[in-house]
Formats: C-alpha cells, sequence, structure tokens
C-alpha cells in the first residue's frame, strides 16, 4: 500500500465535495476546484472523508494512488486557505510594478517583460520590498506562474543578481582569482 495514498483526505467544516460523472467537484470559502481522477482509482466519499483505493498492485496503479490522494489534499487546502509564493527581486534597478493586470518586469533587459497572470492566480507587488507575491487557490497553476516568472532571470552564482524564490540560498561562486604576478 503506498503510504500517502491509503491516508483519507479530511474534509473540513465549509466545503463542499461531490463527485459527479467521474469529475470531482470540490468548492470552499475561496473558490470551486474540478479535477477529473484517472479511471483506474476508486473514490469514496465519506461524511468528512475522501478515501482513495486502486484495484491491484500493477506499477501503474500504484503510481496513481499517492498522487491522487495529493491532488485531493491540494485542492482542499486550496478552496480553505490558498497557495502563495513570494519572489524577491536582488539586483541594481530590478522593479516590478503592476500595469492594470499586467506585470510589468525590469530586470536588465533592454525592454520590459510583460506578464498576464492566468485566470484565479493574483499577482501583488511590494515595489519597497522587491517582492512579487503570487496567490491562487490552484497550487499547480501558483507554482507554474512563479517558476514563469522565475525563469526570466534566474539568480546567478557570482552576485546573486536575479528573481528568486523567497527563503532560496543560492550557492556562490568564487569569482576570477587575482592576476598572476
Amino acid at each position: 500500500m503506498s503510504k500517502i495514498g491509503k491516508m483519507p483526505v479530511n474534509i473540513p467544516p465549509g466545503v463542499k465535495v461531490e463527485l459527479k460523472d467521474g469529475v470531482m467537484h470540490i468548492k470552499g470559502p475561496k473558490g470551486e476546484l474540478t479535477f477529473k481522477p484517472h479511471a483506474l482509482m476508486n473514490v469514496a466519499i465519506e461524511s468528512d472523508k475522501i478515501t482513495v483505493t486502486r484495484p491491484d498492485d500493477d506499477r501503474f496503479s500504484r503510481s496513481l494512488h499517492g498522487l491522487t490522494r495529493a491532488l485531493f489534499q491540494n485542492m482542499i487546502v486550496g478552496v480553505t486557505d490558498g497557495y502563495s509564493r513570494t519572489l524577491e527581486l536582488v539586483g541594481v534597478g530590478y522593479r516590478a510594478e503592476m500595469k492594470g493586470k499586467l506585470l510589468n518586469l525590469q530586470v536588465g533587459y533592454s525592454h520590459p517583460i510583460l506578464f498576464r497572470p492566468p485566470e484565479g492566480v493574483t499577482v501583488v507587488v511590494q515595489e519597497k520590498e522587491g517582492k512579487i507575491t503570487v496567490s491562487g487557490i490552484d497550487k499547480q497553476l501558483v507554482g507554474a506562474m512563479a517558476a514563469k516568472i522565475r525563469s526570466m532571470r534566474p539568480p546567478e552564482p557570482y552576485k546573486g543578481k536575479g528573481i528568486k524564490y523567497a527563503g532560496e540560498i543560492i550557492l556562490r561562486k568564487a569569482g576570477k582569482a587575482a592576476g598572476a604576478a
């Protein structure tokens, strides 16, 4: 048995869960998410729990078991608390601002970079601290948007300039050795 897959997902009060035509609908105070689990997975909804079981011990079934349960857990947390990722801008002249619904990044290129956040993702910029907060109810969408922003100027190892996740540790390299005499 999968250690993660065999654990039930607790449904907190205020969250409505229903399985309709093989599609899971989870509705909470922050919004609604839907997910269609693989046909091999057996999903049972009890009064306050969701349990996922697999039909056999086939390698493919085992791989889907824990994944399906983790996705349901992420959906429950998303509609109750939500997810957020914070990015930090490190570098002289690196700036970010919101122009309407577009995120405008100026990170050392000759042109500004514009991002339109997808539906369901909110981007907040703290210009004074040089921080960008990406938040939403879908964990996968929030992480993908944060990774896309970071990929525009990943931190470099010599001075640490670039866009990094809050709390990320950049392994620094030594620069050139002093000229040989």
